[in-house]
């Protein structure tokens, strides 16, 4: 048969999913291993790996190995974000063209939605050799709280893979879909996601299996990373002051201590104590200097604390948004490999006063869900209950009601946005408003569409222009211009503009899961020299 696979494109680790004979899991490679790496590592002949291939070359070869690169998508280079980002990576970013985030390996300049093939790519790979067939089609997720360019570079990459991306859905979308779907559930939950390098906070009803999202919220730059991050900024401190040496001019030391630090990470979640051992991992006016430090969880729990306080002032605000309060919420859903911490789970039971749901894998959670959606659109079959698993029936359909990211709206004359659907909106959803021309005799304008919170257009995304020509030439203010915005439940976007003078119209479809097929720099445009409304 024709399988829809669902992939979870991770920052720190990637997965990818089946429904068969009606029932879904994820797919092992053939070592068994169920969670890929979502790291690169290029050699001098061009060639490349993935996975944990690649991950064991971080140590050998830092400088043409990329990892995390999900943070940047959609940003742009002279961002915080990435300035942030660059300080504590050891390959190279580069200035594309629009101001675009690159990276470069081997001498190679390589954009973020080529990086994102190549995983995408690995875990098609791995679907094919476990099914036996050749997979053309896979829902895959992405954070609640990714933007349009973000989302059009994921739906990109999986098109460089040789892959139809049939749907994008948000991650905790998804990971509720793997929790509820098929079970009749009448619950409000909540989906606590913390991930590698992103948190979302999703609040839904649940009833049967229509999955309803009252509320979402995230920090797209906020995960596990950072907990890596602070455990390398103790040990670089540590050397400035006690040796004199500033391993951030390393890129093979910072290597070497991230990848301790990630493993510490891990072991403090069984265990009470871990040890950093790196030998020689720096040198002195006296020599070599090793890295041998003892963590214990206290000290560990310390460190992570402040981030997971921030997780909670996201949950609020997704709390607020919904009209509802934590003693409200029936169960909340532990998802992302940061909430196998022990730290995590306890502070999320003592923040909301309730027991976590853990009961389905965390890194695994997400990508089923995805499996599942790709298999109702597909049309997979599913067992009958009762009927001795001969008889067989189309999956059930699931409805998905999801909500908008984030705030949509019209640059404005003085670099202003004038937000029409506000973020969280329920959909379908449509909103029009009259604006006017900003010069005398104007007869042509460009509506710029905006995604973002800020009321500044530089502070916000342009997903999209539409131009309107053959204005009635008019005094400045004098031609209304009446815009629409229509979303309809699947996140797609119309966007439509009419001179109520003369009845000139113009339309311009945009998607909120990723449709375009455009240049991920072009994605960064803007032509600031064009007439706009005011």
């Amino acid at each position: 048969m024709s399988y829809i696979i669902g992939i979870d494109l991770g920052t720190s680790n990637s997965c990818v999913a089946v429904v068969e004979d009606g029932k879904s899991h994820v797919i092992p490679d053939t070592n068994g291993r169920k969670v890929q790496p979502s790291v690169i590592s290029f050699y001098p002949d061009g060639s490349h790996v993935v996975g944990y291939e690649a991950k064991t070359q971080m140590v050998y070869n830092p400088e043409n190995t990329v990892f995390s690169t999900k943070r940047l998508i959609g940003r742009t280079f002279s961002s915080s974000e990435t300035e942030r980002f660059s300080e504590n990576m050891p390959y190279k970013l580069v200035k594309g063209s629009n101001n675009a985030v690159m990276v470069e390996a081997q001498g190679q300049i390589y954009s973020l939605t080529e990086i994102s093939s190549l995983i995408i790519s690995h875990m098609k790979s791995i679907a094919e050799e476990y099914l036996g067939e050749k997979v053309e089609k896979a829902v895959v997720t992405v954070p609640a709280n990714f933007n349009e360019l973000q989302r059009n570079a994921t739906k990109m990459a999986g098109d460089q893979a040789g892959l139809e991306i049939v749907r994008v859905i948000n991650e905790p979308t998804a990971a509720a879909l793997a929790y509820g779907f098929g079970q009749g559930l009448e619950q409000k939950v909540m989906v606590y996601d913390f991930g590698g390098g992103t948190f979302d906070c999703t609040i839904l009803n649940l009833s049967g299996d229509v999955f309803e999202v009252l509320s979402t919220a995230g920090d797209t730059f906020l995960g596990g990373d950072d907990i890596d991050n602070k455990i390398c900024q103790l040990v670089v401190n540590s050397y400035k002051n006690n040796f004199n040496i500033d391993l951030t001019k390393d890129p093979l030391a910072m290597l070497r201590i991230r990848y301790e630090a990630e493993n510490v990470k891990i072991i403090l979640s069984s265990e009470k104590n871990a040890q950093m051992k790196i030998p020689s991992l720096a040198y002195s006016d006296k020599g070599a200097v090793d890295l041998n430090v003892s963590l214990s969880r206290d000290n560990f729990n310390v460190i992570g604390k402040e981030l997971v306080e921030t997780t909670f002032e996201v949950c609020d605000k997704a709390l607020k948004t919904a009209g509802l309060v934590a003693a409200e919420i029936d169960n909340t859903i532990l998802v992302g490999g940061t909430t196998n911490i022990p730290l995590v789970r306890d502070m999320v039971q003592l923040h909301f006063g309730t027991t976590p749901f853990w009961g389905v894998n965390p890194e695994e959670v997400v990508a089923i869900g995805a499996a599942i959606q790709g298999a109702i659109i597909s049309g997979a079959t599913a067992i009958a209950a009762g009927a001795d698993g001969e008889n067989q029936e189309p999956m059930a359909d699931a409805l998905l009601l999801d909500v908008t990211p984030l705030t949509l709206g019209v640059g404005t004359l003085g670099g202003r946005v004038e937000p029409l659907i506000p973020r969280n909106t329920p959909l379908p959803t449509d909103q029009s408003k009259i604006f006017t021309t900003a010069n005398d005799g104007q007869t042509t304008v460009r509506i710029r569409v905006y995604q973002g919170e800020s009321e500044f257009e530089d502070e916000n995304e342009q997903i999209g222009v539409l131009v309107l020509n053959k204005l009635r030439p008019g005094i400045r203010g004098d031609v209304q211009i009446e815009v629409t915005f229509e979303i309809d439940i699947n996140g797609i976007v119309n966007v439509s503009a009419v001179d109520l003078d003369t009845g000139q119209k113009q339309a311009v479809r945009l998607n909120l899961v990723g449709k375009h097929n455009i240049d991920e720099s072009d994605m960064m445009s803007n032509d600031a020299t064009a007439p706009q409304v005011r």
